[in-house]
């Protein structure tokens, strides 16, 4: 198969409306990541994006809507703080689990009855989605375990020859996924951290943080939200997580560690001998840039990265857990 990639534009939303009603599965571009885009009530569609990717079928997908009202449709029951939620979040980056209605297959949800609903903040997807009548169901637009896709260049290198069509909308403006929550009785439990923060949904309810989101799931607990489960977001390098407070520390243990294929993500190179990887040099900026710097390890041929963990407060914590699972929570303790 041929893949296109075409400038995100109304001729070419046409085109991916036309392959997405026929059942064939387009990348998308998102505020956070691109996605792989496929029509979410359809088991046939699902199913592609399941092998385009090399996913584990019992890794639950989001299924994208153009507005709150599309809840209604699709979700059995819809609390008022979902609705407080959506109303001050949306579009963004927030994704919300409910209850399903039967029109969701269980091929999309993971075998689950719940399904995770997102509006993305991108005005392309948001048009092609209302084009399309159905809500996409759009894991990250890469190959399983790889680093996420920030670009439409990323996409191409993961799927080329998999998938027909990729809209280029740009570089994403996040760069990391959207957080999921869901429900409980008395507030939201994040089952994966991203831009909207603990902080941030406290201004509306009680928050808890599922262990899962800095720590390794039990192989036999049902994973309830994408990213919960498996090694994610991992170049082809070894990635190690250096816990450390102090920078020099951290600075020597690179220096004595490193070889001429070892790359460090970092903000400046002050001290640093191994190479560097371009990393923020705030939080918002490491979170944009992370995807791209692994991916760019594996350009450039890394065997090892070592990265000092990020403060866990603020999209910090979306950071961490990324990282974590890009190492495969191998961490060095200082």
């Amino acid at each position: 198969m041929k893949t296109e990639i075409l400038n995100a534009t109304d001729d070419s939303l046409e085109k991916a409306a036309w392959y997405l009603k026929k059942g064939e599965i387009v990348a998308i571009p998102t505020e956070t990541v691109y996605g792989l885009a496929g029509n979410g009530l359809s088991v046939y569609s699902v199913k592609k994006i399941f092998e385009a990717k090399g996913r584990p079928a019992d890794n639950p997908l989001i299924l994208h809507i153009a507005g709150v009202n599309s809840l209604y449709e699709y979700a059995e029951d819809v609390p008022e703080l979902a609705l407080r939620l959506a109303n001050r979040f949306w579009a963004g980056s927030l994704t919300m689990i409910l209850k399903k209605k039967s029109i969701i297959p269980y091929e999309t949800s993971g075998g689950l009855e719940t399904a995770a609903f997102r509006m993305p903040n991108n005005k392309w997807t948001l048009e092609l989605i209302k084009k399309c009548g159905f809500p996409l169901a759009a894991p990250s637009a890469n190959l399983s375990g790889l680093p996420s896709p920030t670009c439409a260049e990323h996409v191409y290198r993961d799927m080329n020859s998999k998938i027909p069509l990729i809209i280029d909308g740009g570089q994403c403006k996040c760069g990391l996924e959207s957080t999921v929550i869901t429900f409980t009785d008395n507030g939201v439990k994040i089952l994966r951290p991203g831009a909207v923060t603990v902080e941030m949904l406290r201004e509306f309810c009680n928050v808890s943080v599922d262990k899962a989101v800095t720590d390794g799931l039990d192989g036999n607990y049902k994973a309830l939200s994408p990213g919960m489960k498996y090694k994610h977001y991992s170049p082809k390098a070894e990635v190690f997580l250096v816990e450390c407070d102090d920078d020099d520390k951290f600075i020597d243990f690179v220096n004595k560690n490193s070889d001429k294929n070892t790359y460090v993500l970092a903000e400046k190179s002050d001290g640093i001998r191994a190479n560097i990887l371009p990393y923020g040099e705030t939080a918002d900026a490491e979170a944009s840039q992370l995807f791209s710097s692994l991916r760019k390890a594996d350009d450039l041929v890394a065997d090892k990265i070592y990265v000092k963990a990020p403060s866990k407060e603020g999209i910090g914590l979306a950071v961490y857990n990324r990282l974590i699972r890009a190492a495969a929570f191998k961490i060095i303790k200082l």
